[in-house]
Protein backbone atom coordinates (compact mmCIF):
# COMPACT_ATOMS: atom_id res chain seq x y z
CA UNK A 1 0.00 0.00 0.00
CA UNK A 2 1.07 3.77 -0.66
CA UNK A 3 3.57 5.07 2.00
CA UNK A 4 4.20 8.72 1.31
CA UNK A 5 7.53 8.33 3.35
CA UNK A 6 8.99 7.05 6.28
CA UNK A 7 8.83 10.10 8.13
CA UNK A 8 5.46 9.35 9.65
CA UNK A 9 6.11 5.29 10.56
CA UNK A 10 6.87 6.23 14.07
CA UNK A 11 3.81 8.21 14.60
CA UNK A 12 1.93 5.59 12.54
CA UNK A 13 3.58 2.39 15.00
CA UNK A 14 2.98 4.30 18.38
CA UNK A 15 -0.98 4.88 16.83
CA UNK A 16 -1.09 1.74 16.21
CA UNK A 17 0.23 0.55 19.13
CA UNK A 18 -2.31 2.97 21.28
CA UNK A 19 -5.56 1.58 19.56
CA UNK A 20 -4.68 -1.99 20.12
CA UNK A 21 -5.18 -1.57 23.79
CA UNK A 22 -9.03 -0.57 22.08
CA UNK A 23 -9.95 -3.94 20.30
CA UNK A 24 -12.79 -4.20 18.03
CA UNK A 25 -14.76 -5.79 20.95
CA UNK A 26 -14.42 -2.40 22.88
CA UNK A 27 -15.96 -0.43 20.17
CA UNK A 28 -18.67 -2.86 19.39
CA UNK A 29 -19.60 -2.48 22.89
CA UNK A 30 -19.83 1.09 23.17
CA UNK A 31 -21.51 0.85 19.99
CA UNK A 32 -24.21 -1.53 21.30
CA UNK A 33 -24.64 0.93 24.33
CA UNK A 34 -24.79 3.91 22.16
CA UNK A 35 -21.82 5.39 24.59
CA UNK A 36 -19.22 7.44 23.87
CA UNK A 37 -15.48 6.09 24.01
CA UNK A 38 -14.38 7.95 27.08
CA UNK A 39 -11.53 6.03 28.22
CA UNK A 40 -10.23 5.78 24.18
CA UNK A 41 -10.60 9.76 24.16
CA UNK A 42 -8.69 10.20 27.24
CA UNK A 43 -5.74 7.38 26.22
CA UNK A 44 -5.40 9.67 22.90
CA UNK A 45 -5.19 12.97 24.88
CA UNK A 46 -2.82 11.46 27.30
CA UNK A 47 -0.36 10.77 24.88
CA UNK A 48 -0.45 13.84 23.31
CA UNK A 49 -1.85 12.61 19.72
CA UNK A 50 -4.73 15.73 19.76
CA UNK A 51 -1.90 18.32 20.41
CA UNK A 52 -0.47 18.09 16.69
CA UNK A 53 -1.58 21.06 15.50
CA UNK A 54 -1.00 23.43 18.77
CA UNK A 55 2.13 25.13 18.61
CA UNK A 56 5.34 23.92 21.21
CA UNK A 57 5.17 27.40 22.35
CA UNK A 58 1.53 26.40 24.34
CA UNK A 59 2.37 22.71 25.32
CA UNK A 60 1.61 21.15 21.49
CA UNK A 61 3.74 19.19 19.30
CA UNK A 62 3.20 21.72 16.35
CA UNK A 63 3.22 18.72 13.88
CA UNK A 64 1.12 20.17 11.29
CA UNK A 65 -1.93 18.81 9.12
CA UNK A 66 0.20 16.41 7.46
CA UNK A 67 1.33 14.35 10.62
CA UNK A 68 -2.15 15.16 12.48
CA UNK A 69 -3.77 13.61 9.32
CA UNK A 70 -1.42 10.69 9.98
CA UNK A 71 -2.58 10.16 13.07
CA UNK A 72 -6.62 10.32 12.45
CA UNK A 73 -6.25 7.45 9.65
CA UNK A 74 -4.72 5.09 12.22
CA UNK A 75 -7.47 5.50 14.54
CA UNK A 76 -9.71 4.45 12.02
CA UNK A 77 -7.60 2.43 10.12
CA UNK A 78 -7.33 0.48 13.50
CA UNK A 79 -11.18 -0.19 13.81
CA UNK A 80 -11.90 3.21 15.66
CA UNK A 81 -13.45 6.11 15.01
CA UNK A 82 -11.98 9.73 15.19
CA UNK A 83 -15.23 10.99 14.74
CA UNK A 84 -15.19 11.02 18.81
CA UNK A 85 -12.26 13.36 18.95
CA UNK A 86 -11.27 14.89 15.65
CA UNK A 87 -13.32 17.90 17.05
CA UNK A 88 -10.27 18.59 19.55
CA UNK A 89 -7.99 18.69 16.90
CA UNK A 90 -9.16 21.29 14.47
CA UNK A 91 -11.47 23.42 16.65
CA UNK A 92 -8.49 24.56 18.35
CA UNK A 93 -7.74 26.32 14.74
CA UNK A 94 -9.87 28.97 14.94
CA UNK A 95 -8.83 30.28 18.42
CA UNK A 96 -5.22 29.80 17.28
CA UNK A 97 -5.52 31.28 13.90
CA UNK A 98 -7.57 34.34 14.97
CA UNK A 99 -7.76 35.04 18.75
CA UNK A 100 -6.18 37.65 20.87
CA UNK A 101 -2.49 36.38 23.00
CA UNK A 102 -4.93 36.42 26.07
CA UNK A 103 -7.69 33.97 24.46
CA UNK A 104 -4.37 31.64 23.71
CA UNK A 105 -2.64 31.99 26.91
CA UNK A 106 -5.54 31.33 29.24
CA UNK A 107 -6.81 28.35 26.73
CA UNK A 108 -4.55 26.38 24.44
CA UNK A 109 -1.53 24.70 26.96
CA UNK A 110 -5.05 22.90 28.70
CA UNK A 111 -6.29 22.47 25.43
CA UNK A 112 -2.64 20.77 24.49
CA UNK A 113 -2.48 19.25 27.74
CA UNK A 114 -5.85 17.48 27.13
CA UNK A 115 -7.01 19.26 30.50
CA UNK A 116 -9.94 21.59 28.42
CA UNK A 117 -11.75 19.84 25.84
CA UNK A 118 -13.06 21.96 22.74
CA UNK A 119 -14.84 19.35 20.72
CA UNK A 120 -17.73 21.08 19.46
CA UNK A 121 -18.60 24.03 17.18
CA UNK A 122 -21.63 25.28 16.87
CA UNK A 123 -23.00 26.84 13.05
CA UNK A 124 -25.17 24.56 11.32
CA UNK A 125 -29.30 25.83 12.31
CA UNK A 126 -32.34 23.89 11.22
CA UNK A 127 -33.53 26.28 8.60
CA UNK A 128 -30.64 27.01 7.23
CA UNK A 129 -28.58 24.13 6.77
CA UNK A 130 -25.06 24.95 4.75
CA UNK A 131 -26.85 28.47 3.65
CA UNK A 132 -24.55 29.51 6.74
CA UNK A 133 -24.87 33.08 5.93
CA UNK A 134 -28.62 33.27 6.38
CA UNK A 135 -27.87 31.70 10.23
CA UNK A 136 -30.87 33.03 12.29
CA UNK A 137 -28.68 33.32 16.22
CA UNK A 138 -28.06 36.65 17.16
CA UNK A 139 -25.46 38.13 19.81
CA UNK A 140 -26.62 41.31 20.36
CA UNK A 141 -23.75 43.05 22.80
CA UNK A 142 -25.27 44.83 25.88
CA UNK A 143 -23.23 45.94 29.25
CA UNK A 144 -19.87 44.39 28.26
CA UNK A 145 -21.61 41.18 27.54
CA UNK A 146 -23.16 39.48 24.43
CA UNK A 147 -26.54 38.04 24.90
CA UNK A 148 -26.56 34.99 22.54
CA UNK A 149 -30.88 33.94 21.36
CA UNK A 150 -31.43 31.29 18.69
CA UNK A 151 -31.07 27.54 17.87
CA UNK A 152 -28.27 25.34 16.25
CA UNK A 153 -28.74 21.90 14.85
CA UNK A 154 -26.51 18.74 14.40
CA UNK A 155 -23.74 20.49 16.62
CA UNK A 156 -21.74 17.37 17.93
CA UNK A 157 -19.56 16.13 21.25
CA UNK A 158 -21.44 18.77 23.52
CA UNK A 159 -21.49 16.95 26.09
CA UNK A 160 -17.98 15.62 26.36
CA UNK A 161 -16.52 19.16 25.73
CA UNK A 162 -16.00 22.40 28.33
CA UNK A 163 -15.29 24.76 25.38
CA UNK A 164 -17.35 25.39 22.58
CA UNK A 165 -16.56 27.58 19.24
CA UNK A 166 -20.24 29.51 18.43
CA UNK A 167 -21.09 31.66 15.14
CA UNK A 168 -23.89 34.38 15.55
CA UNK A 169 -24.85 36.97 13.88
CA UNK A 170 -24.16 40.35 15.58
CA UNK A 171 -25.07 42.65 12.38
CA UNK A 172 -28.75 41.99 11.20
CA UNK A 173 -28.76 40.68 7.40
CA UNK A 174 -30.12 43.78 6.45
CA UNK A 175 -27.53 45.89 7.42
CA UNK A 176 -24.44 44.38 5.65
CA UNK A 177 -23.22 44.94 2.53
CA UNK A 178 -21.80 41.19 2.03
CA UNK A 179 -24.05 38.43 3.37
CA UNK A 180 -21.19 37.31 4.68
CA UNK A 181 -20.08 40.18 6.56
CA UNK A 182 -21.93 40.70 10.47
CA UNK A 183 -21.49 37.48 12.08
CA UNK A 184 -18.93 36.76 15.06
CA UNK A 185 -17.45 33.87 16.88
CA UNK A 186 -17.13 33.58 20.88
CA UNK A 187 -15.96 31.03 22.94
CA UNK A 188 -18.80 29.21 24.97
CA UNK A 189 -17.84 28.20 28.55
CA UNK A 190 -20.48 25.09 28.17
CA UNK A 191 -20.07 24.45 32.21
CA UNK A 192 -21.32 27.65 32.27
CA UNK A 193 -23.61 28.06 29.71
CA UNK A 194 -25.81 24.90 30.10
CA UNK A 195 -28.69 25.57 32.52
CA UNK A 196 -27.95 28.74 31.99
CA UNK A 197 -29.75 30.43 28.74
CA UNK A 198 -28.21 26.91 26.68
CA UNK A 199 -30.06 23.93 26.78
CA UNK A 200 -28.80 20.64 24.89
CA UNK A 201 -31.23 17.95 23.21
CA UNK A 202 -29.39 14.87 22.07
CA UNK A 203 -30.51 13.46 18.66
CA UNK A 204 -30.80 9.87 18.09
CA UNK A 205 -29.28 8.71 14.65
CA UNK A 206 -27.93 6.27 12.74
CA UNK A 207 -24.19 5.78 13.91
CA UNK A 208 -23.15 6.09 17.56
CA UNK A 209 -22.34 9.87 16.82
CA UNK A 210 -23.37 12.60 19.79
CA UNK A 211 -25.23 15.37 18.26
CA UNK A 212 -27.32 17.38 19.22
CA UNK A 213 -29.81 20.56 18.79
CA UNK A 214 -29.24 23.13 20.72
CA UNK A 215 -31.56 26.24 22.01
CA UNK A 216 -30.09 29.53 23.55
CA UNK A 217 -32.32 32.03 25.59
CA UNK A 218 -30.73 34.88 26.60
CA UNK A 219 -27.22 33.25 27.14
CA UNK A 220 -24.97 35.82 28.16
CA UNK A 221 -21.11 35.43 26.94
CA UNK A 222 -18.59 37.71 28.62
CA UNK A 223 -17.36 39.77 26.32
CA UNK A 224 -13.60 38.69 26.22
CA UNK A 225 -14.77 35.45 24.78
CA UNK A 226 -15.32 37.08 20.81
CA UNK A 227 -12.36 35.85 19.00
CA UNK A 228 -10.93 38.34 16.61
CA UNK A 229 -12.91 41.14 15.34
CA UNK A 230 -16.63 41.65 15.34
CA UNK A 231 -18.33 40.71 11.76
CA UNK A 232 -15.68 38.73 10.71
CA UNK A 233 -16.83 35.63 11.89
CA UNK A 234 -17.35 33.66 9.22
CA UNK A 235 -14.38 33.90 7.56
CA UNK A 236 -12.62 32.99 10.45
CA UNK A 237 -14.73 29.55 10.29
CA UNK A 238 -14.02 29.29 6.58
CA UNK A 239 -10.37 29.47 7.26
CA UNK A 240 -10.32 26.22 9.31
CA UNK A 241 -12.69 24.28 7.05
CA UNK A 242 -9.94 23.34 4.75
CA UNK A 243 -8.47 21.38 8.22
CA UNK A 244 -11.49 19.58 8.89
CA UNK A 245 -12.19 18.28 5.54
CA UNK A 246 -8.59 17.06 5.03
CA UNK A 247 -8.57 15.21 8.14
CA UNK A 248 -12.36 13.58 7.30
CA UNK A 249 -10.60 12.51 3.90
CA UNK A 250 -7.83 10.73 6.20
CA UNK A 251 -10.57 9.15 8.55
CA UNK A 252 -12.18 7.78 5.40
CA UNK A 253 -9.35 6.45 3.69
CA UNK A 254 -8.36 4.68 7.12
CA UNK A 255 -11.88 3.08 7.01
CA UNK A 256 -11.14 2.19 3.31
CA UNK A 257 -8.09 0.55 3.88
CA UNK A 258 -9.57 -1.43 6.79
CA UNK A 259 -12.54 -2.27 4.99
CA UNK A 260 -10.10 -4.08 1.86
CA UNK A 261 -7.95 -5.58 4.09
CA UNK A 262 -11.20 -7.52 6.05
CA UNK A 263 -12.20 -8.14 2.75
CA UNK A 264 -8.73 -9.54 1.46
CA UNK A 265 -8.64 -11.87 4.43
CA UNK A 266 -12.21 -13.20 4.40
CA UNK A 267 -11.68 -13.61 0.32
CA UNK A 268 -8.28 -16.16 1.23
CA UNK A 269 -9.90 -18.01 3.83
CA UNK A 270 -13.59 -18.47 2.75
CA UNK A 271 -13.65 -21.81 0.86
CA UNK A 272 -16.47 -22.19 -1.14
CA UNK A 273 -16.75 -24.90 -3.60
CA UNK A 274 -13.63 -26.18 -2.83
CA UNK A 275 -11.48 -23.35 -3.14
CA UNK A 276 -11.09 -19.46 -1.72
CA UNK A 277 -13.56 -17.51 -3.04
CA UNK A 278 -10.70 -14.35 -3.30
CA UNK A 279 -9.68 -16.89 -6.71
CA UNK A 280 -13.24 -16.01 -8.50
CA UNK A 281 -12.38 -12.52 -10.48
CA UNK A 282 -16.02 -11.77 -9.09
CA UNK A 283 -14.78 -11.24 -6.24
CA UNK A 284 -11.26 -10.06 -6.72
CA UNK A 285 -11.83 -7.12 -8.97
CA UNK A 286 -14.15 -5.32 -6.85
CA UNK A 287 -11.47 -5.65 -4.09
CA UNK A 288 -8.70 -4.33 -6.13
CA UNK A 289 -10.94 -1.48 -8.14
CA UNK A 290 -11.99 -0.45 -4.56
CA UNK A 291 -8.39 -0.33 -2.76
CA UNK A 292 -7.43 1.62 -6.48
CA UNK A 293 -9.89 4.50 -5.38
CA UNK A 294 -8.22 4.60 -2.15
CA UNK A 295 -4.62 4.78 -3.04
CA UNK A 296 -5.50 7.55 -5.55
CA UNK A 297 -8.33 9.44 -2.60
CA UNK A 298 -4.47 9.12 -0.35
CA UNK A 299 -2.23 10.68 -2.87
CA UNK A 300 -5.12 13.90 -2.88
CA UNK A 301 -5.02 13.90 1.18
CA UNK A 302 -1.65 14.54 1.09
CA UNK A 303 -1.17 16.73 -1.72
CA UNK A 304 -4.18 18.62 0.53
CA UNK A 305 -2.23 18.41 3.70
CA UNK A 306 1.51 19.51 1.76
CA UNK A 307 -0.38 22.59 0.97
CA UNK A 308 -2.10 23.66 4.01
CA UNK A 309 1.25 22.75 6.20
CA UNK A 310 3.42 24.96 3.21
CA UNK A 311 0.47 27.80 4.12
CA UNK A 312 -0.33 27.71 0.75
CA UNK A 313 -3.83 28.08 -0.70
CA UNK A 314 -5.34 24.18 -0.73
CA UNK A 315 -9.39 24.76 -0.82
CA UNK A 316 -9.32 23.03 -4.03
CA UNK A 317 -7.32 19.89 -2.80
CA UNK A 318 -8.98 19.93 0.67
CA UNK A 319 -12.56 19.55 -1.00
CA UNK A 320 -11.28 17.15 -3.76
CA UNK A 321 -9.91 14.63 -1.11
CA UNK A 322 -12.57 14.81 0.92
CA UNK A 323 -14.41 14.26 -1.65
CA UNK A 324 -12.53 10.85 -3.35
CA UNK A 325 -12.12 10.03 0.26
CA UNK A 326 -15.44 9.53 1.35
CA UNK A 327 -16.32 7.98 -1.65
CA UNK A 328 -14.02 5.88 -2.07
CA UNK A 329 -14.16 4.41 1.40
CA UNK A 330 -18.15 4.16 1.11
CA UNK A 331 -17.01 1.95 -1.99
CA UNK A 332 -14.54 -0.17 -0.26
CA UNK A 333 -17.68 -0.58 2.79
CA UNK A 334 -19.97 -1.99 0.24
CA UNK A 335 -17.32 -4.51 -1.02
CA UNK A 336 -16.29 -5.77 2.02
CA UNK A 337 -20.01 -6.36 2.83
CA UNK A 338 -20.71 -8.31 -0.11
CA UNK A 339 -17.53 -10.05 0.16
CA UNK A 340 -18.92 -11.55 3.48
CA UNK A 341 -22.21 -11.98 2.34
CA UNK A 342 -25.06 -12.67 5.55
CA UNK A 343 -21.71 -12.72 7.87
CA UNK A 344 -21.18 -8.75 7.12
CA UNK A 345 -24.37 -7.98 8.72
CA UNK A 346 -23.45 -9.89 12.15
CA UNK A 347 -22.22 -7.31 15.14
CA UNK A 348 -19.09 -9.84 15.74
CA UNK A 349 -17.63 -9.46 12.74
CA UNK A 350 -17.82 -5.14 12.97
CA UNK A 351 -17.84 -4.40 9.53
CA UNK A 352 -22.24 -2.91 9.62
CA UNK A 353 -20.76 -1.20 12.68
CA UNK A 354 -18.16 0.16 9.97
CA UNK A 355 -20.66 0.44 7.22
CA UNK A 356 -22.90 2.78 9.22
CA UNK A 357 -19.99 5.34 10.22
CA UNK A 358 -18.04 5.75 7.24
CA UNK A 359 -21.78 6.85 5.07
CA UNK A 360 -21.98 9.43 7.31
CA UNK A 361 -19.06 11.53 4.94
CA UNK A 362 -20.87 11.32 2.23
CA UNK A 363 -23.13 14.18 3.73
CA UNK A 364 -21.02 15.64 6.51
CA UNK A 365 -19.03 18.07 7.40
CA UNK A 366 -19.99 19.10 3.69
CA UNK A 367 -21.92 17.39 1.04
CA UNK A 368 -20.97 16.40 -1.88
CA UNK A 369 -23.13 18.42 -4.18
CA UNK A 370 -21.35 21.64 -2.55
CA UNK A 371 -17.92 20.09 -3.49
CA UNK A 372 -19.06 20.15 -6.83
CA UNK A 373 -20.21 23.37 -6.90
CA UNK A 374 -16.84 24.66 -5.15
CA UNK A 375 -14.83 23.03 -7.48
CA UNK A 376 -17.03 24.50 -10.68
CA UNK A 377 -17.01 28.03 -9.67
CA UNK A 378 -13.31 28.26 -7.94
CA UNK A 379 -10.94 25.96 -10.46
CA UNK A 380 -13.53 25.57 -13.53
CA UNK A 381 -14.81 28.97 -13.48
CA UNK A 382 -18.30 28.43 -14.23
CA UNK A 383 -20.99 30.71 -12.84
CA UNK A 384 -22.09 30.36 -9.23
CA UNK A 385 -24.74 28.41 -9.01
CA UNK A 386 -26.03 29.67 -5.31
Amino acid sequence: MFNETDDHQEIRDAVRGLCKQFPDEYFRKIDEQKAYPEKFVDALMQAGWLAAMIPEEYGGTGLGLTAASVIMEEINRSGGNAGAVHGQMYNMGTLLRNGSKAQKDKYLPDIAAGRLRIQSMAVTEPTTGTDTTKIKTTAVKKDGRYVVNGQKVWISRVQHSDLMILLARTTPLAEVKKKSEGMSIFIVDLHHAVGNGLTVRPIPNLVNHETNELFFENLEIPEENLIGEEGRGFKYILDGLNAERTLIAAECIGDGYWFIERARNYANERVVFDRPIGKNQGVQFPIADAFIEIEAANLMRFEAARRFDAHKDCGAQANMAKYLAAKASWEAANVCMQTHGGFGFANEYDIERKFRETRLYQVAPISTNLIYAYVAEHVLGLPRSF
